[in-house]
């Protein structure tokens, strides 16, 4: 009984957590645009964007990796330790992208700033792992909640009153510090053994082990972003935000594969193990199919009411982006498709395949957005987004199907 309960406190405060602090980023957005206007917006944009990616760096192979490896010989110490490497490399990372890029100071120091809020949020992460692995998720999730809906208050009140987006941006940080001085580390030191010490062997190995992980992630997001850098490198700060705006809904979208796809992937990995792959397939089909056609309903509502509902949202005039807004929809469609054959192949453990899938894809990408945005502007990379999401989910789909198909074979 009390497990039941325990396991439903988990479930509900982790929705909640993580579900919020997914959000944020768009709260985040609508104040900056209707309070600091649409340059900063754009600034906001890639800045942000560039932190999300760094994140991956600080997160590293992630919680999933933590919380399921079977090597009892690290310690909690040592993944502490390891994220505390990892999270550093975000900022020294950061600090040299500015200088590469040579932004002025404003725009330096939000970028600077942002990476600072997300090597938090990374090491807050191995501090929920720690609560996870004891079956306290409701406590993870409580920490996520109140640091999302904290540092959004404190944001806008302080952003409001002051107009500056740099203290605005550097108040998430310190509201993230003191949650996890003040709860989380409470929380999570219960759980540490004091007679645990720090190995380097293991520390290192933690980097070894969860490479691949680490590396289609990190490809995943730049997938996402690869436009705003074309933008960022030959368009103006306001089309950055215009583009921020209209490709936040595809963000939704990705979340929409999480939730479906999780509740599948113990059943999935059951029946991988019972070499049952047409029920698999099965499976892989019912979702796609569904996706597909919220998908095709939200490119419709999108066109229609679209640019509407955003305009009146962020306080700026999107009325000729509704082409634009329902090609970033379709795209997204089959970005989302995509997403949910990825976590099938990192169960059946075809995880070099995908870094290489990621790897060309990105660098595709790369070229394209820039040749594209350089060429035709904003329109530019409308159609670079759809063109790499239709290819991401095509190559991933025909590899998908030829490895279930040879493991059939293999079984049969």
């Amino acid at each position: 009984m009390e497990k039941d309960i325990q396991f439903k406190k988990n479930f509900i405060w982790n929705i909640i957590g993580t579900g919020f602090n997914a959000f944020n980023s768009l709260f985040f957005m609508i104040a900056i645009t209707r309070i600091n206007g649409v340059d900063n917006a754009g600034i906001y944009t890639i800045a942000y964007s560039t932190a999300c990616i760094l994140y991956m760096i600080g997160i590293y192979a992630g919680r999933i990796y933590q919380v399921t490896e079977s090597n009892k010989t690290i310690t909690n110490k040592d993944y502490i330790f390891n994220r505390m490497i990892s999270c550093s490399i975000i900022f020294v990372i950061s600090i040299l992208f500015v200088i590469i890029k040579r932004y002025d100071m404003y725009k330096s120091s939000i970028f600077i700033i942002l990476a600072l809020y997300k090597s938090l949020e990374a090491f807050s992460d191995v501090l929920y792992g720690i609560l996870q692995k004891n079956n306290f998720l409701d406590k993870a999730g409580k920490s996520c909640f109140i640091k999302a809906l904290l540092s959004l208050i404190v944001f806008i009140l302080i952003d409001i009153f002051t107009h500056n987006l740099i203290i605005a941006c550097f108040s998430i940080v310190g509201v993230y510090l003191v949650i996890i001085l003040f709860y989380d580390y409470k929380q999570v030191k219960k759980f540490i053994e004091n007679t645990e010490k720090v190995e380097m062997k293991n520390v290192l190995n933690i980097f070894k082990g969860g490479f691949f992980t680490f590396a289609i992630s990190f490809l995943g997001v730049y997938m996402t972003n690869a436009q705003k850098y074309a933008i960022d490198s030959f368009l103006s700060e306001d089309i950055q935000a215009i583009f921020g705006i209209i490709i936040m809904p595809a963000t939704v979208m990705g979340l929409l594969a999480q939730f479906l796809i999780h509740p599948y992937l113990n059943e999935i990995f059951e029946l991988y193990n019972s070499k049952e792959f047409k029920k698999i397939k099965k499976i892989l089909y019912k979702i796609i199919l569904i996706i597909f056609a919220i998908g095709m309903l939200c490119c419709v509502v999108g066109y229609f009411l679209g640019t509407p509902v955003l305009g009146f949202v962020y306080g700026i005039d999107l009325s000729q982006y509704s082409v634009q807004l329902t090609m970033i929809l379709f795209a997204a469609t089959f970005y989302t498709m995509a997403g949910i054959i990825s976590p099938i192949l990192i169960t059946m453990r075809c995880n070099l395949i995908q870094f290489i899938i990621y790897t060309l894809i990105s660098l595709f990408e790369l070229v394209l957005s820039n040749v594209m945005v350089f060429k035709v502007g904003f329109d530019g990379a409308i159609w670079a987004y759809l063109i790499t999401m239709i290819l991401y989910f095509g190559v991933f789909y025909i590899v998908a199907m030829r490895i279930i198909k040879s493991k059939e074979k293999v079984v049969e």
